[in-house]
C-alpha cells in the first residue's frame, strides 16, 4: 500500500525507488510505469511530483550531490591530519558507491551521457567539486613535506578519482564479489605509499 504521504515525502520516496530500480534493471530501461508499479502509485501520480522523465533523473541526481557533499564535509570534519582527512574523502566515495551501487551504471548511462545535459552538468560539478576537496588537502600534504612536491596537486587528485572509478567499475563488473571499500582503501595506501615524499630524496 502506498498510504498518505506529504509531497516532499512521496518525492523522496520516488527518488529512492529509481535508485533501487536503476541497481535492479538498469537506468536506460527503467521507466516510470516500474516506479509506479513498485510504488504503488499510477504513472500519472509519479507526473503530478515530476513533470518529466527527466525532471526526475535530475531529482536523482540532486539528492545524490546533496548527500555526498554532506558526507565529504562529515569526513573532513571527522579526520585529525590532512593524511586522515584524504583517506577519509576516498572512503566515503566508496561508501557511497558500496551503498548506492547503482551510481556506476547512472554514471555511463545514456540518459546521463546523451539524452538530459541537466543531469550530466550535476555530475559533473560533484566530481569538481570532489577534486577541489582533494586539491586543497593534497596541497597540505605537500607543504608539510608529506607528499613528493613534483606531481601537481591536479594531477594527484585525478589519480585518486581514476582509482576509486576503476575499483567501482571492476566491483561492478565482478558481480560485487569483494568489499569495495577495503579494496579501495588498500590501493589508496598504496597510491600513497608511491607519492610519499622519501627522507632525504630532491624535488625536481
Amino acid at each position: 500500500m502506498s498510504g498518505r504521504q506529504s509531497a516532499e515525502e512521496r518525492k523522496t520516496q520516488i527518488v529512492a525507488e529509481v535508485l533501487r530500480l536503476a541497481d535492479e534493471i538498469g537506468p536506460d530501461r527503467l521507466s516510470t510505469t516500474d516506479v509506479a508499479r513498485a510504488i504503488g502509485l499510477s504513472q500519472p501520480a509519479i507526473f503530478r511530483h515530476f513533470p518529466t522523465k527527466g525532471a526526475l533523473w535530475l531529482a536523482v541526481a540532486e539528492d545524490i550531490a546533496n548527500r555526498l557533499q554532506g558526507s565529504w564535509a562529515a569526513a573532513e570534519a571527522g579526520a585529525a591530519g590532512p593524511h586522515a582527512r584524504l583517506r577519509a574523502l576516498i572512503g566515503v566515495q566508496l561508501s557511497a558507491i558500496s551503498e548506492t551501487p547503482a551510481l556506476p551504471s547512472i554514471l555511463f548511462s545514456r540518459e546521463l551521457q546523451v539524452d538530459n545535459q541537466a543531469l550530466r552538468d550535476v555530475f559533473r560539478g560533484l566530481l569538481g567539486a570532489f577534486q577541489s576537496r582533494l586539491v586543497a588537502v593534497i596541497r597540505d600534504l605537500q607543504a608539510a613535506g608529506d607528499m613528493k612536491r613534483d606531481v601537481s596537486p591536479e594531477d594527484v587528485a585525478s589519480l585518486l578519482t581514476s582509482l576509486v572509478q576503476g575499483v567501482a567499475i571492476r566491483w561492478t563488473l565482478g558481480a560485487r564479489g569483494f568489499a569495495l571499500v577495503p579494496e579501495g582503501l588498500r590501493l589508496f595506501d598504496v597510491q600513497m605509499e608511491l607519492l610519499r615524499a622519501k627522507e632525504g630524496a630532491c624535488d625536481a
